[in-house]
């Protein structure tokens, strides 16, 4: 019989330990000052600075990067879903105006592969750096027949600094800022149409695109944090939307005060070929994408008209393309929050 009875029921410690080896030094190079007594304890300690804040409020946020993991497991490829989960985080987080701090994941496994793990926690890293926040913590357990992952940030802003829609004023431009692909939303229908519906593979060509399914899917999520908060400093922005599952008809009424309305213009942009060569292989109407996907807008900023120049070009610095999309009005009795004409 076998010495070691708990890695006969599928867990192994050992490769436990040498997972938490390998990652030390990818968690240490995202480290913040403000992160106190290193990594190894039972909890993270944070400290926050007194130079810097007067009134601060915490922010707190979690997600996962849903059925984005069962592309990774038939690609075989780990290596930007850590990137997704933090952008899924800290993007939500950043709608208050916020600044992320830091980050925990859990990683849940069937059986716990070290180099597997080690890409998914190489890209939480990548992930954290690109939004300037520490990975402090996580957790990895093995559960036969899982592969989940999620995450949770904790971020702050000043009270008076607050994103609350108070600031949301009609006439305001609305500024759209260009997503990198699906993000991480609407996989499951992704998958329908691509694998079941077509009965194609990760390998195969994506319809009407030179790259692969596998490199079209596995695109990491665009993490916003640090161009949109160089733009908060500017003033001037009254909301940020995070566009996400359910569009821009879920998404962008949640940042909009009573008695305020958006009206988003379709003809401001050209629906990305990702999308419109999925809608047109898998028979998908208009009503499929808007309900599903962000269909190439990631983010939404309700701008002061004047400084809408001057965001596009500041946010083009950053690599963020953005265009204006529609306005901020007046919201009629009994009409919707958005009207997406």
């Amino acid at each position: 019989m076998s010495q070691d009875r708990y890695k006969d029921a599928g867990v192994d410690i050992d490769a436990g330990a040498a997972l938490v080896d390998r990652i030390g030094p990818l968690t240490k190079s995202t480290l913040r000052p403000e992160v106190v007594g290193g990594l190894g304890h039972f909890g993270a300690m944070w400290s926050i600075p007194s130079d810097r804040f007067r009134n601060l409020m915490l922010v707190s946020g979690t997600d996962g990067v849903g059925t984005k993991v069962k592309v990774a497991q038939a690609a075989g490829r780990h290596d930007t879903v850590g990137i997704d989960l933090v952008a899924m985080c800290v993007n939500d987080v950043l709608c208050t105006g916020a600044e992320p701090f830091f980050f925990l994941d859990y990683f849940a496994c069937g059986k716990l592969d070290v180099d597997v793990a080690t890409d998914v926690v190489a890209g939480i890293a990548e992930g954290c750096r690109q939004a300037g926040c520490s990975l402090v913590g996580g957790e990895t357990a093995e559960m036969p027949g899982v592969y989940d992952l999620a995450g949770f940030c904790v971020g702050g802003v000043e009270r008076d600094e607050v994103l609350d829609g108070s600031g949301v004023r009609e006439g305001m431009t609305l500024l759209g800022l260009a997503s990198s692909g699906f993000h991480s939303n609407g996989y499951s229908l992704v998958r329908h149409v691509l694998f079941d519906q077509l009965g194609l593979s990760a390998s195969d060509p994506y319809p009407g695109m030179d790259c692969s399914i596998s490199d079209a899917l596995l695109t990491p999520t665009r993490i916003y944090v640090k161009a949109v908060l160089h733009l908060l400093r500017g003033g001037g922005i009254g909301a940020v939307a995070h566009i996400t599952g359910g569009g821009l008809a879920e998404n962008l009424p949640r940042v909009l005060p009573k008695g305020a309305a958006a009206v988003v213009e379709r003809s401001a942009w050209t629906l990305p070929p990702l999308f419109a060569n999925l809608a047109q292989a898998g028979g998908l109407a208009q009503t499929d994408l808007d309900r599903t996907f962000n269909c190439g807008i990631g983010m939404v900023m309700a701008v002061d008209t004047e400084r809408v120049d001057d965001c596009i070009a500041q946010l083009a610095g950053f690599d963020v393309p953005a265009f204006p999309i529609g306005q901020v009005v007046a919201r009629q009795p009994g009409a919707p929050a958005l009207e997406l004409r």
